[in-house]
């Protein structure tokens, strides 16, 4: 998705009396616990002896052990995948889980279908030959991948704008492959352009007027990410089996996206230099031009079908009553996996949250008394093409959805790591009662609670809690940080993006700073214990625009008002 104050003063007489109740071994391993709580804090025994249980220790041999080379970077449809699912299957066994997959098993079997762009696939202009992936990759579109090709003269339209100016239309990329960039133009704001649908008709108008093909280069501001872009689009695609795609109601040119460093070398006998032709791009008189140099575009896919696996167990219950219940924890284990013979390991995104939360469920098994409500340990796959793991066992739950009383997710890319964890950012806060819990556990931190850092990255809707969210089971995802303002953490942010997100480089670095990873835990793990002990289930706040939603909901949700 991909996107991510301890004032500590020893309260003597009730730890006195706390103290007197545990072994020498017990003092030595609370202390640890203890000196994680501010004054503000109000952490029940029992919530203190959970923490306890979660070790540091544990999370980094998990982590390690998931994002290790051996694991293939946890590739969902990729051998990698499956051992990584049996992996936690095994860890769920040991920690005495019980199982809540398929048949009695931990795994919940996904059939799932691979897209591949083949060798045949080619980009060439003039002389030059690009590369798939480095220099150019093809846009997603809606409609079934069929094999494409063109061959045509390119013009360079800027962004297109004539198309709504009174001199002129895009008539003339009749025949031609277009190069456009990415809108919108300086003078226009991204909200203006976003409302007024003009990147999708100038798109529409193109194919209308008979362009062979669409080549579309990023406009080098800030936000601009197509080098991001072309690496995801040269890469695997994965989908649901049952997913289907629409056909497209007339003939789809190729649409490309391509680097600034292929563009200069479109315009090798172009009569205007590119410094000129991004300028002039801006203006609004700016009208297109050939660029004296022929290409030629090919698209080949490839098609398969496989399986991948969710792993899910489950501790039950103490109440009677209550355990038919469940509090569900939740954290996509699987990674890019093996893209031409690179390991994309996902260490911080995210067999880090996935680590956490199976410490989390170990430490539950050790307590003797459990809580009233169930607890649900969930590991997905497939959550980086579309949370696919998540949205099917939401719409194929294997405990009723009308009992699940909450979602604890995690997903991240190691905000928690870079340092002791004094910030946090509860995703969906704002959405249910949930929001009032966590500043609670907060307080207990001496953690403030921190708004959307990035609220323009829409990730409340990019990661596994929303597919509980849409079957209405109030959710959070907590993001950790460190000490800092939100410009800080942004820079940190965009900084570990621009190296690693997504990349073979995501790995464990020997930096990390662990313990804060535990306090990620620790509070995940006592805001799950709290609501699994409240006697109502949380709600949604009458202010949310979720408010009217109830468990099991299968009306479909706009992404935002």
């Amino acid at each position: 998705m991909k996107l991510r104050f301890n004032n500590f003063r020893q309260r003597s007489f009730a730890i006195f009396i706390m103290l007197g109740l545990l072994s020498m071994q017990g003092l030595a391993q609370m202390a640890g616990v203890k000196n994680a709580v501010s004054e503000a804090g109000s952490l029940s025994r029992i919530e203190m002896e959970l923490a306890n249980n979660i070790r540091v220790e544990s999370i980094k041999d998990f982590t390690n052990a998931l994002s290790a080379d051996n694991m293939e970077g946890r590739g969902t449809m990729q051998p990698g995948g499956d051992k990584a699912a049996k992996w936690i299957a095994d860890k769920f066994t040991e920690l005495g889980l019980k199982p809540l997959g398929d048949k009695g098993s931990y795994l919940q079997s996904i059939k799932f279908k691979e897209t591949l762009l083949t060798p045949e696939t080619t980009f060439k202009a003039g002389e030059k030959t690009f590369t798939l992936g480095k220099d150019y990759g093809f846009v997603p579109l809606p409609f079934k991948k069929t094999d494409q090709s063109a061959e045509g003269d390119l013009l360079f339209i800027g962004y297109g704008m004539e198309a709504f100016a009174k001199y002129g239309d895009l008539s003339k990329a009749r025949g031609k492959i277009v190069v456009m960039i990415d809108g919108p133009p300086a003078s226009v704001s991204k909200e203006q352009w976003e409302k007024g649908g003009i990147n999708s008709a100038i798109i529409q108008s193109l194919f209308v007027n008979g362009a062979k093909g669409i080549i579309i280069v990023g406009n080098g501001r800030e936000g601009d990410k197509t080098e991001e872009y072309v690496d995801y689009f040269g890469r695997r695609h994965v989908s649901l089996e049952g997913e289907t795609s629409s056909s497209a109601p007339f003939p789809i040119p190729p649409v490309m996206m391509i680097t600034k460093d292929a563009l200069s070398n479109l315009f090798a006998k172009s009569e205007v230099k590119l410094a000129d032709a991004l300028e002039n791009a801006e203006t609004s008189t700016f009208k297109s031009f050939p660029l004296n140099l022929p290409a030629k575009i090919v698209a080949k896919y490839s098609n398969s079908k496989g399986t991948g696996n969710n792993v899910v167990g489950y501790i039950e219950g103490s109440d009677p009553i209550l355990k038919s219940e469940a509090v569900l924890f939740s954290a996509h284990y699987d990674a890019y996996g093996l893209e031409n013979g690179q390991i994309f390991n996902g260490a911080a995104d995210n067999a880090l949250g996935t680590s956490e939360m199976i410490s989390v469920a170990e430490a539950y098994s050790k307590m003797e008394t459990k809580p009233k409500r169930s607890l649900i340990f969930l590991a997905v796959t497939g959550e980086e093409y579309g949370l696919y793991g998540s949205k099917y066992w939401s719409k194929n739950p294997t405990w009723d959805i009308k009992k699940v009383a909450a979602n604890l997710n995690l997903d991240g890319i190691g905000t928690e790591v870079y340092g002791p964890v004094k910030n946090m950012v509860g995703f969906g806060a704002e959405h249910s009662t949930l929001g009032g819990m966590l500043d609670d556990v907060a307080k207990s931190y001496g953690v403030k609670i921190m708004p959307d850092p990035q609220p323009e990255e829409k990730v409340f809707y990019r990661s596994d809690h929303y597919s509980f969210v849409e079957r209405g089971v109030p959710a959070l995802m907590l993001m950790g940080a460190p000490e800092g303002t939100k410009e800080e953490l942004i820079a940190k942010i965009k900084a570990w993006e621009k190296v690693n997100y997504h990349q073979p480089t995501d790995d464990v670095m020997s930096e990390w700073h662990w313990d804060g990873a535990k306090t990620v835990a620790d509070m995940m793990g006592i805001l799950g214990m709290r609501i699994a002990n409240q006697q109502a289930m949380p709600s949604w706040l009458p202010t949310s625009r979720f408010a009217d939603l109830k468990r099991g909901n299968t009306k479909d949700l706009p992404e935002e008002n």
